[in-house]
């Protein structure tokens, strides 16, 4: 207990009077009397510290040593006004070890770290409607991170604070896997806005049993032509990826690319329904279904599911962080937590989401192709209005195709 801030023989009453930030912690511990202002001083005059660990089965020093970090975090905030908040979507496999991880290094730190991260199948809508009402950028989130193109780089929403200078890429990561640089894919932004910690790849799976005598697509190319109408399963409802692909449709092949893609879509079927139905032989099943690379893992026990890197690139949806420049110091703990090659790891190994790390090994076919619109791209066009017409433009195709 030497140097301690906390006195053990002084009463409950006493310290939560002194430090009323300690109090929700001792309620977690059981003293749930604590909430109340009457029986806390009732209940909290009669029974020191010490007493009450022992009265619970709890160890003192590690009481201790939990209060006491409270303590130091709610005095920093206090003094300096200190707190970060993590704001953000990440995909599925990897929500749990990424937030575990955060979570963690949070713990270590002086100051209170607010994680608000959901999953990726939940979309963005929940942080795009808070864009409407926000005028600064002292009220934006401290560190975002997901993927997505209409969020971080549509006029109206992220791209507008990047323009006041608002961001800085803190990542420390200056060389790319080398995945990337044998492709030709440079993501590193050349202005030092946006850090990109990794990517999802939309890949093919090809159902044989469907396929009938057409050959096999091996590139997106290939999906577009007139053989691949009204068979494919295209992953509508994974927004991030979806928009990816049709920004990269787009750019490659044009409004017409993009019509064919929506008469080439035979269904919306989430990849993992096509992976729980095993591609069974059934009325109405696709021949080609588009997914993260992710899911191909699974796939791997059907027999009749051939998966295929395309030709022409994996349509990349990449994972962005954004931080906020005048924070970088006091966030630098958790940047270099996302950079880290434990994340990266994580990343790559759980997930199969390529990390740009040089020190990671992604595991990828050999001469893996990416297709991504680049930096100059989606800075020279308003990405969020470009989508929105876009997704017109599949969506027209589409019923036309039905008729």
């Amino acid at each position: 207990m030497k140097n301690s801030i906390i006195n053990v023989n002084k009463n409950l009453f006493e310290l939560t009077e002194k430090y009323r930030s300690i109090i929700p912690l001792l309620v977690k511990q059981g003293f749930t009397q604590l909430n109340d202002q009457v029986k806390r001083k009732e209940f909290g005059a009669k029974i020191t510290l010490a007493q009450a660990a022992a009265l619970k089965g709890i160890n003192l020093d590690k009481l201790v040593d939990l209060l006491e970090n409270e303590i130091r975090k709610s005095d920093y905030e206090s003094k300096t006004g200190a707190k970060i908040k993590v704001s953000g979507s990440l995909p599925c496999p990897v929500k749990l070890p990424l937030t575990e991880e955060l979570t963690k290094t949070a713990s270590q730190l002086d100051f209170q770290v607010e994680l608000d991260l959901k999953s990726a199948s939940q979309g963005l809508e929940w942080l795009k409607q808070d864009f409407a009402e926000i005028e600064s950028s002292a009220s934006l989130a401290d560190i975002f991170i997901s993927a997505g193109f209409d969020l971080f780089f549509d006029h109206n929403l992220m791209d507008r604070f990047r323009r006041q200078n608002v961001f800085k890429d803190a990542s420390g990561i200056t060389e790319l896997n080398q995945d990337f640089v044998k492709a030709g894919a440079d993501l590193l932004d050349p202005a030092g806005d946006y850090s990109i910690l990794s990517i999802v790849p939309a890949v093919f799976m090809v159902n044989s049993e469907e396929l009938g005598d057409r050959k096999i697509p091996h590139s997106w190319a290939d999906i577009l032509q007139p053989e691949f109408a009204d068979s494919v399963s295209l992953p509508v409802s994974d927004f991030d990826l979806f928009n990816a692909i049709l920004l990269n449709i787009y750019q490659s092949y044009g409004k017409s690319g993009v019509q064919n893609l929506g008469r080439a879509m035979k269904k919306a079927l989430h990849p993992s329904q096509m992976i729980k139905e095993g591609g069974r032989k059934a009325a109405d099943q696709p021949a080609i279904t588009i997914m993260p690379y992710f899911f191909t893992r699974m796939a791997k026990r059907f027999p009749h599911l051939e998966f295929i890197w395309p030709e022409d690139g994996a349509i990349v949806s990449p994972i962005f962080m954004l931080t906020k420049r005048e924070k970088i110091e006091q966030l630098q703990p958790i940047i270099d937590l996302l950079a880290s090659k434990k994340i990266g790891r994580i990343l790559a190994e759980q997930g199969l989401f390529p990390s740009v790390l040089p020190e990671i090994d992604n595991g990828l076919p050999e001469n893996a192709k990416f297709m991504w619109p680049g930096w100059d791209f989606l800075r020279n066009q308003d990405p969020g209005q470009l989508l929105k017409d876009l997704e017109n433009e599949f969506n027209q195709a589409v019923e036309v195709a039905k008729r």
